[in-house]
């Protein structure tokens, strides 16, 4: 006989992480080297559904999610000597409509995110970036500045994380590119009510590849891999960690001066220890000033 956790244990077993925990996704030519002096605005807008809860290898009836998610992330490169470094925040807002597992509804906590600021270096820069090597290196620190509740499902993680980053941009010639991009995800231990809320480190790798029809058109197929971050409240395992296996499709084009709109469609193909997305569905807008 299957034997699954009520509906208070799996509040505890969800606890603030319903939404992609720690992710810093990147999308196709992000880590292209831009002059100094460039700046950007882009706001991301962002569903995700699903109707699969998987804890301990096993599905959980009678569950749901859906959220939607805007992002807001600003991009400075300025000069520091003769070497160019991207400075940039990052600040997400939720609204989750649906959060629901075993049948039970669970609390939520929605509105602004944790903050996360980051800083990237670019050690190797290309000659010719058809076919050349770019490789930046960047620090990401998120603050916990976001809504955040033992046992409510949302996108703040409660804690300080650093998640050291390290992004690839091959030109493969005749307008293809390669994107890869690995980080780990490292979480302070902190206490809420009591009870200390621990997580191992979280991995993520990230790779595409891109077409670039032009100079302001591309398309991109990608897969991204998540896994670690098993998560331990009250010295307890929870089993709910970070293992999402997820493909996704991304088209861009400058629709106007300095005005980029991209899109993106994702799903799950595995997922450990979470919801399942049977859909993701993205739009982003770039401008450039």
């Amino acid at each position: 006989m299957t034997k699954f956790l009520t509906t208070a244990a799996l509040a505890l077993a969800v606890t603030g992480a319903a939404l992609p925990a720690m992710a810093i996704d990147v999308g196709p030519a992000d880590y292209t080297l831009m002059p100094g002096g460039t700046k950007m605005g882009l706001l991301y807008l962002q569903h995700l559904s699903s109707d699969r809860f998987i804890l301990n290898g096993a599905e959980v009836p009678g569950s749901k999610f859906s959220a939607n998610v805007a992002i807001l992330r600003g991009l400075n490169y300025t000069t520091i000597g003769d070497e160019t470094v991207l400075l940039q925040f990052v600040l997400p807002v939720s609204d989750i409509s649906t959060a629901q597992i075993g049948g039970g509804a669970l609390p939520v906590e929605e509105g602004l995110g944790d903050l996360t600021l980051g800083i990237t270096y670019w050690p190797v820069k290309p000659a010719n970036p058809e076919t050349g090597t770019t490789i930046g290196l960047t620090a990401f620190l998120t603050a916990p500045t976001g809504a955040y509740e033992m046992g409510s499902v949302g996108i703040g993680e409660g804690t300080w994380t650093l998640t050291p980053q390290i992004g690839l941009i091959q030109g493969l010639g005749n307008g293809f590119y390669l994107d890869a991009v690995a980080d780990v995800a490292l979480s302070l231990d902190h206490t809420e009510n009591g009870v200390e809320v621990s997580r191992d480190p979280a991995w993520q790798v990230q790779a595409m590849l891109r077409k670039q029809f032009s100079p302001e058109t591309n398309f991109a197929l990608g897969l991204s891999g998540q896994f670690g971050g098993d998560l331990t409240v009250g010295g307890v395992g929870t089993g709910q960690k970070i293992r999402r296996d997820q493909i996704r499709l991304y088209g861009s084009t400058f629709i106007g001066e300095g005005l980029q709109i991209q899109g993106m469609l994702a799903r799950d193909l595995h997922v450990e220890g979470g919801f399942e997305y049977s859909t993701v569905a993205q739009v982003r807008l770039l401008k450039v000033f």
